[in-house]
């Protein structure tokens, strides 16, 4: 299963963030083709190599496996500035959230 998931993941995690394989992989410390590699299912990053991967996309490792979240950094982003909220306009942000989700 995570064999599929890695590499699909990352490559649309990759593309949110708009940068190529090649980029990501010398920003990484790696051979030009090490993203391309794990996109492709040559190989698997080691665990440390996994955490690096996450903390140039900006996700933690569960927002990297999380699947129902489709971009996790515009989340995170999100519930920041809903922190800063008081109660009442917390209630109105949710409710657009709400009528925007039920025309789906």
């Amino acid at each position: 299963m995570y064999e599929d998931f890695v590499p699909e993941r990352l490559a649309k995690l990759r593309a949110l963030k708009g940068v190529s394989a090649r980029d990501m992989s010398l920003s990484l410390g790696q051979a030009n083709n090490y993203v391309n590699n794990i996109e492709n299912k040559k190989s698997l990053p080691a665990m440390q190599s996994f955490f690096y991967i996450c903390e140039y996309l900006g996700v933690t490792p569960q927002e990297f496996f999380d699947e129902g979240n489709a971009c996790p950094q515009t989340l995170q982003e999100f519930i920041t500035e809903a922190k800063k909220l008081d109660s009442k306009s917390m209630e109105y942000i949710l409710g657009i959230m709400k009528e925007l989700n039920s025309k789906r």
